[in-house]
């Protein structure tokens, strides 16, 4: 699955993060939040967007 909306792949076994077409994170939702790292820093800036809407 290719998603733009994070909240449709929270569920998946591995998600693979890419940037700029290269590989930067791997691994399961929660595993990426915990890392803080670009997954999650995109996580949670549309999880503002949909709560602003």
């Amino acid at each position: 699955i290719i998603a733009h909306r994070l909240s449709t792949i929270v569920n998946a076994d591995k998600i693979i993060v890419m940037e700029d077409g290269k590989i930067v994170e791997a691994g399961t939702h929660e595993e990426l939040l915990s890392e803080n790292g670009y997954y999650s820093k995109l996580y949670q800036g549309q999880l503002q967007v949909e709560e602003e809407v």
